[in-house]
């Protein structure tokens, strides 16, 4: 597609911009392929304002005429009456900014909003930005990401004695959302992980994500069982099963679906493992909510945070009808269990809900941050969401198309990425010694995750990047925050290092809402901000003293 068939406008002198925390500005506006640009042209210095395109989420247009209706000018020509109009476009942003633009002239105000519209919603991955960015600082990696599975395995040399590297998905026949190599039971064959692979919705079939190297435990995590009203069975995937336990008593399944969801996914071809069948295994079930339901939660939660009512009952009314912090708590709370199970219990266990990309996933990296410290560094961290999001299959594209403001009807948008980075700050306001990052990585990444220069988030699973040439012609956003400047930004300057599991409290009172991130445009909390990072310099300061 060639951007410019898009854009009828390019540029619109004397455009006044209203955006949060600053005042009215007047300038020159610019709309490209991925961007606007705006240039002040009355402060001496010139500001910009660079928003990609990608990171709006709605718009909103007015126009006024304020010749045509008047009887004294109806005879003006069409040039007169548009000259004689202006137009204002409200943009709302998937980092849930709000911006206004008055446009003088109806006609430039309407392209402007038909350029937007049109560019902020490109469906081919190809096209979007990612694949056009190209900093004088960076050059593309000859190493895409971090880490792969291979590297992962053939650094946990605790797991060659009972597991291995699979590489019976290289080419995503197996399971098309699955990474091309995966960590299985070293007594389970290639063919039998096939077998087993058409037993569960998708082939994901039950991959290792975590070794407890205090006691040897596992973490697995797997779709569904595709038992359907027929009560199905399939031997291979209970030897798979009963493999990931052996030398053990037990070990547990925690399904993120209610018993009754579970029963009712049998009559369309889905289900649970039977206890006939898995003997060994003691199923939980706990019920978490994904899909429409957490998407309009989050729709719910910011329409409060932009209520300017001032009234103390209905702010808090609509903060409890939104129901968001009861799926922080519902998610650190499964985690929780996980742990306990894995911790200390001393016993692995298996993960899914029904597809098994979003709240197993959400459960899994929660459990692996508050167990294991090598989680916990900025570093740790990155590579923890690398191989338990982006190559464990979250369908970023789908979940992330549209945020809170967006009119279009949903599909299969969900926050679900940004309820871990939710999660992720309660346990960093918890324990503010503990991890190694700072708030502004988890902003950061809660913001990328829905419009980013770089090619980390595209896609919705390894073979659609493969297909795509993403990690060829992207940057990688996690190598970039690893790199010395951004790494000592996003470190938290008062880590110290606990070999201890971190577990979060879940009462109510031990939550509250993130307002760095859902308020973050309000004064208020931009005086936080400012104290905050005040205090993290002279934390920095003192520590190159004691150092001296």
């Amino acid at each position: 597609m060639e951007f410019a068939e898009h854009i009828k406008t390019a540029n619109v002198e004397d455009v006044v911009l209203r955006q949060p925390l600053q005042p009215p500005s007047r300038g020159t506006l610019c709309i490209t392929g991925h961007h606007l640009l705006f240039s002040d042209r009355e402060e001496s210095d010139s500001r910009q304002v660079l928003l990609l395109l990608r990171n709006i989420d709605a718009i909103e247009k007015s126009v006024e005429n304020l010749t045509g209706y008047s009887g004294f000018f109806s005879n003006a020509s069409h040039s007169e009456r548009m000259s004689g109009s202006s137009g204002t476009i409200t943009m709302k942003c998937k980092d849930l900014r709000v911006l206004q633009l008055d446009i003088p002239g109806m006609e430039q105000c309407l392209n402007i909003a038909h350029s937007i519209e049109t560019l902020s919603c490109l469906d081919c991955v190809s096209e979007m930005y990612p694949f056009f960015y190209r900093p004088v600082e960076l050059s593309l990696p000859e190493q895409w990401g971090l880490s792969s599975p291979e590297m992962h395995y053939s650094q946990m040399k605790e797991l060659y004695e009972k597991w291995r590297l699979s590489t019976v998905n290289r080419d995503y026949s197996v399971c098309s959302s699955y990474p091309p190599a995966v960590i299985v039971p070293k007594s389970i064959d290639d063919d039998t992980l096939k077998k087993a692979a058409k037993f569960r919705q998708g082939g994901r079939f039950p991959v290792l994500c975590y070794y407890h190297k205090k006691n040897g435990m596992v973490i697995m995590r797997s779709s569904q069982p595709l038992l359907g009203a027929n009560r199905k069975r399939c031997k291979e995937d209970e030897l798979l099963l009963q493999a990931v336990i052996e030398g053990s008593d037990k070990g547990y399944i925690i399904d993120t679906r209610s018993r009754q969801q579970a029963q009712q996914a049998r009559m369309t071809g889905g289900g649970f493992e039977s206890k006939s069948f898995y003997s060994r295994w003691k199923r939980f079930h706990r019920p978490m909510e994904r899909g429409k339901a957490l998407q309009e939660s989050l729709i719910k939660l910011v329409e409060a945070c932009g209520d300017e009512s001032n009234n103390m009952d209905r702010w808090l009314s609509k903060l409890e009808n939104s129901k968001w912090l009861s799926h922080v708590q519902n998610a650190l709370s499964t985690a929780g269990l996980l742990v306990e199970c894995v911790e200390r219990d001393g016993h692995s266990v298996l993960v899914h809900g029904s597809e098994g990309t979003d709240c197993s996933l959400l459960i899994s990296t929660l459990a692996q941050l508050i167990m294991d410290p090598c989680c916990r560094t900025v570093e740790g961290f990155l590579g923890l969401l690398e191989r338990e999001w982006i190559q464990a299959g979250h369908p970023f594209q789908q979940r992330c198309a549209h945020s809170a403001y967006s009119h279009a009807r949903l599909q299969q948008e969900s926050p679900v990425f940004l309820l871990l980075m939710d999660c992720v700050w309660q346990l960093w306001r918890q324990f503010p010694l503990a991890l190694g990052f700072s708030e502004a990585l988890l902003l950061r990444l809660a913001t990328e995750v829905y419009a980013s220069d770089y090619g980390t988030f595209l896609c919705n699973s390894d073979q659609e990047r493969c297909a795509l040439g993403v990690k060829e012609r992207t940057h990688c956003l996690f190598q970039a925050l690893l790199r010395p400047t951004q790494r000592d930004y996003y470190s938290n300057p008062l880590y110290e290092r606990t070999e201890l599991a971190i577990w979060p409290s879940v009462h109510p009172q031990s939550l509250q809402l993130w307002k760095g991130y859902f308020l973050r445009w309000t004064q208020q909390v931009r005086h936080l901000e400012e104290a905050q990072e005040e205090i993290r310099n002279m934390v920095i300061e003192w520590g190159k003293l004691a150092c001296s």
